[in-house]
């Protein structure tokens, strides 16, 4: 052994003994790193919660030995998931004889049915760590069993703690099966307990998608409307992305499906392009979301390429001295489903979010290969629309590449290359500056004349900018409102958006209290989501809240109020006082002193941080909501009411 020095720091304890190493028994490790195992302690951890115990009654349907779940949000917070498949074991364990297995599974870490492969061939669940990292994750959890003609029911409390053991309640039909997890969310764990259920539905009805002739109830008890909506769809993968093109224009009425197996590995996918300008590729292993892709989605692109590639050049549709298209062209407009069933999934991190199993991405490609080029052939008129788009794309992405380096020589010219009607603030400092983007001259005017020159800089577009939603990158680039916004704000745009450029921490959108300000904020948030999306998952966007109703009290002091609920609301906290209201007809026709009060003072204002799920949403207005099609505006909007309503739409 090499001698060395021994080092010692004067400055701390350089005891290091035994007791020193903590030991985590039990469920604390779920407890104590709760992002681990569910990613986060927002929003998108409380529901991985709901999803955790969903897929397991869904790795039953895989089975074969379920058809019917129900997702139901209790009155009192908690979220009850019931299905008909076997019933989780409740007899005692072979290597815990003192203990019966339902309960190992709740409270013992990578305890569960689907490591050996005898009581799953394919599952979500690989860790068998997900019902007991909810159990964990709980301040109550009941257990009900259905199985082997007995009632069996068992309840945790304070994060996995056994209250009462498993025991049977009632004598019942031997045909009768299942599973009930009922469970109430740990307030000391969760910033927020409550479900959202446009959230859950949305799950669910993916699950039933995947899953056809699966039927799946969701109820909301939390109000008295008592929501309640039942999926089942028998088409599986060809009803995904029917309901994925619904708000959009198919480029024609096929729908492409084609499926494989290999080695107890299947493969599944259906495709369909419509007339717009961005891919929609969505990918699942077992029945999980796979957000951020894998060896699946791989496969599928690199072969989807080269088939189309081949299938033009072998027709004529790409001359010999031409490129090859490249896998952007291909997919403009694409929208596919891919779904894969395989043994051992390996998932990267507790949440699943990507799949790294190799042998999968060359099963994706083979099967891509074969299947999809007969389909070209055997459908000619489809497959003319598909390459004639992939033309079309193909030229916009050259032009849009020849506009991106006219844009860049322009800023090496014109030094900075900020718009001329930009009025610039005179701090540098981009986490104390803010960038007003208002509407029109006359709003650019008033408040130019009430910011703060030092930190707030305000730029006046004019009316409603591109539907970026509903146009390509060259067309975009040579807006000049869209010009404006990106030579203002100075990350860049699209792929090569770099946020450590951006010259202001707050970019807020002010727009009048009306409903072409409320287009206007919808297409504006659009832009940053498609073409700045680092910009609003970084908190830099937000809504300016102007007033609508202005009113002079007693003293002579002016109350502004944000809109005709707010207007209501006033005169019936007033009921005695003789109450006259000015309606602020739009920002230019607001006093600069006003503006200042009611939108730029940053201690009076009032300002909407964009989330990236409320710029989704303004993207889903874009597409839906400025279509020609009623009835998915019409059921888009009782949906999401609630969380269009900062949208005013």
């Amino acid at each position: 052994m090499t001698e060395t020095a021994n080092f010692i720091n004067e400055d701390v304890d350089n005891s290091y003994r035994p007791e020193d190493i903590t030991v985590l028994e039990g469920l604390e490790p779920v407890r104590l790193r709760p992002g681990m195992y569910i990613g986060s302690t927002g929003p998108s951890g409380l529901h991985h919660l709901v999803w955790e115990v969903t897929d397991n009654s869904v790795d039953e349907a895989m089975q074969g030995a379920c058809n019917h779940i129900e997702v139901i949000l209790l009155a009192d917070g908690g979220c009850k998931v019931s299905d008909n498949g076997r019933g989780i074991p409740v007899a005692p364990h072979p290597q815990y004889p003192d203990r019966s297995t339902a309960e190992l599974v709740l409270t013992v870490l990578h305890a569960g049915g689907k490591f050996g492969g005898r009581g799953y061939k394919v599952s979500g669940g690989l860790h068998g760590v997900g019902v007991s990292v909810v159990n964990a994750l709980s301040q109550k959890l009941i257990l009900d069993v259905y199985r082997d003609g007995g009632h069996y029911q068992a309840e945790f409390g304070n994060g996995g703690e056994v209250i009462r053991g498993v025991s049977k309640i009632e004598d019942i039909s031997e045909e009768i099966t299942g599973t009930t997890i009922t469970f109430w969310p740990d307030k000391k764990i969760f910033e927020d307990t409550t479900f959202r259920a446009q959230t859950i539905l949305e799950h669910l009805e993916i699950l039933a998608f995947l899953n056809p002739g699966l039927e799946i109830v969701f109820r909301d008890e939390r109000n008295s409307e008592n929501l309640q909506r039942i999926f089942k769809y028998d088409g599986g993968l060809i009803d995904f992305v029917k309901h994925l093109n619904a708000s959009k224009e198919p480029l024609y009425n096929t729908i492409t499906y084609f499926s494989g197996e290999e080695d107890g590995t299947e493969v599944s996918i259906a495709l369909q392009w419509n007339t717009g300008y961005y891919e929609s590729i969505f990918s699942f292993a077992n029945g999980i979301a796979t957000s951020e892709g894998g060896t699946h989605e791989e496969g599928f692109k690199k072969s989807l390429t080269t088939v189309i590639n081949r299938y033009a050049r072998s027709h004529g549709l790409i001359k010999d001295k031409d490129d090859n298209f490249q896998g952007e062209d291909v997919r403009e407009g694409l929208t596919a489903v891919i779904s894969v069933k395989l043994r051992n999934p390996q998932f990267e991190g507790q949440t699943k979010a990507k799949l790294g199993n190799i042998s999968v991405r060359s099963l994706c490609e083979r099967v891509t290969n074969e299947q999809f080029s007969i389909w070209l052939e055997e459908h000619p008129k489809e497959s003319k629309e598909i390459i004639q788009k992939i033309i079309i794309a193909s030229r916009a992405r050259n032009a849009a590449r020849q506009a991106r380096e006219l844009t860049r020589r322009k800023s090496a010219l014109d030094g900075a290359g900020l718009p001329g009607k930009l009025v610039d603030c005179s701090s540098t400092q981009p986490h104390e500056t803010e960038l007003f983007i208002v509407e029109g001259n006359s709003a650019g005017g008033s408040a130019k004349d009430a910011r703060n020159p030092r930190t707030q800089a305000i730029l006046p577009i004019r009316g409603k900018i591109l539907n970026v939603e509903r146009a390509r990158m060259d067309k975009m680039l040579k807006n000049a409102e869209i010009q404006a916004l990106i030579s203002a704000v100075g990350g860049g745009v699209g792929d090569e958006f770099d946020i450590k450029k951006v010259r202001y921490h707050k970019i807020i959108i002010l727009a009048d209290a009306d409903v072409d300000g409320s287009h206007i904020r919808t297409l504006l948030l659009t832009f940053f989501f498609r073409q700045m999306r680092p910009l609003v998952e970084a908190g830099y966007v937000y809504v300016a809240q102007p007033p609508l109703y202005s009113t002079i009290v007693s003293n002579g002091e002016k109350v502004y109020l944000q809109d005709d609920i707010a207007k209501e609301a006033y005169i019936r906290a007033h009921p005695n006082k003789k109450l006259e209201f000015q309606r602020l007809k739009g920002l230019g026709e607001m006093d600069f002193s006003e503006l200042w009060d009611t939108t730029m003072d940053p201690a009076k204002r009032s300002l909407l941080n964009v989330s990236v799920e409320q710029a989704a949403i303004a993207d889903d207005i874009c597409s839906i909501l400025m279509g020609e099609d009623v009835s998915a505006r019409r059921q888009f909007i009782q949906m999401n009411a609630k969380d269009v309503e900062f949208l005013d739409v």
